[in-house]
């Protein structure tokens, strides 16, 4: 049995890689194209464009690896259904569900290539493209990353805690510099504000913003609950500067969480992110096992273009339900484990069924 459980983790793991390896190309070639939009602002060349396009590969591989194993798993024993190899195992006493156990092996192997590419290689490599981008399209800005993530705007040095939204920040203070007759620099004023969003173009409307002008005798201090200000610093400067959830590491994610609740602070986003990684992790294993009933099903004499189309359909109605779940569970206050478990739930609960259905 172990010379077979590997024969057919082989088949699996095989074709999981040439799937993967083209719909990698496929993704990278459409973020390369994406990146045109901003090729010619400032120094940001086609060189810079495809830099970025390349660190960003471990993450769009990390993304796809569930659909690529669904479609390997479908090609490779697909591959071996075409050849009657499957009757053979069959016929040898080999049951349906053995070959099942055997195909989540190698989708175990597959979450741990994916937990390599997800925890340690994609997010530094995705901090490091967006620091690049922003670096080449704002060259009179600089990035510094000691006791939280601090941004230089000329005489300013800009202080961010964390990122609610797209273009919602939190926890900002902003340092105005100046260069007195000793050619030193000495602060003149600080500015904190609870958040900050874009409203149009260059206006950013602070909340809870309150200001502190520092004179040589005497301090002024200024309190406003809503302060519009104009602003050459993007969204996308401050996106290279601050992180999203779906970008930290589970490790991350799990310390941040810890960080929120320990001050009592609202933590629902980013406890999805943190099951939702982890649910969608281990779903790579049941989407290996649900190959099995359609190759000694409907799919047994079928072509490798059928056996793909029906991967593909399978695991975008998957990634659609998982999103659109995660995205309506924080607008509904739904509880994180039932967002994060639910698709996954309902997998395992097909995939049960539909092996159990196989004779």
């Amino acid at each position: 049995m172990k010379l077979l459980d590997r024969y057919l983790i082989r088949q699996v793991l095989w074709f999981t890689l040439l799937v993967a390896g083209a719909l990698v190309t496929l993704a990278a070639l459409f973020a390369f194209i994406e990146q045109q939009d901003d090729v010619g602002t400032g120094s940001f060349g086609v060189l810079d464009a495809f830099f970025v396009t390349m660190l960003l590969v471990p993450k769009q591989a990390f993304q796809l690896l569930p659909i690529a194993a669904l479609i390997g798993a479908l090609l490779g024993l697909g591959n071996l259904a075409r050849g009657s190899e499957l009757i053979v195992i069959r016929s040898a006493g080999v049951s349906v569900a053995r070959v099942a156990l055997a195909a989540a092996m190698g989708g175990c192997v597959l979450v741990v290539f994916g937990a390599l590419l997800g925890e340690g290689l994609a997010p530094p490599l995705e901090s490091y493209a967006r620091q690049v981008k922003a670096l080449a399209k704002y060259a009179n800005l600089n990035y510094a990353e000691h006791a939280g993530i601090w941004l230089k705007d000329g005489p300013r040095v800009v202080s961010i805690e964390q990122q609610s939204a797209d273009n919602l920040y939190g926890g900002i203070y902003v340092y105005e510099l100046a260069t007195g007759p000793d050619g030193r620099q000495h602060l003149t004023r600080i500015d904190h504000a609870d958040s900050a969003a874009l409203v149009q173009g260059k206006t950013w409307r602070l909340r809870n913003f309150a200001t502190s002008a520092l004179g040589a005798d005497v301090v002024t201090t200024r309190r406003e609950s809503t302060f519009l200000v104009q602003s050459d610093v993007s969204p996308d400067v401050l996106g290279a500067a601050v992180v999203d959830p779906g970008s930290l590491p589970i490790r991350g994610l799990y310390r941040f969480v810890a960080h929120l609740k320990a001050n009592g602070l609202e933590s629902r986003a980013w406890e999805v992110a943190l099951w939702s990684r982890i649910a969608r992790s281990l779903s790579t294993v049941l989407l290996c096992m649900l190959a099995v009933p359609f190759v000694f099903g409907p799919l047994r004499s079928s072509g490798a273009g059928s056996r793909a189309a029906i991967g593909i359909v399978v695991g975008v109605v998957y990634f659609l339900v998982n999103r659109t779940l995660e995205n309506s569970g924080d607008v509904y206050g739904l509880n994180p484990l039932v967002v994060a478990w639910a698709p996954v739930g309902a997998l395992a609960l097909v995939t049960a069924g539909a092996i159990a259905r196989v004779r």
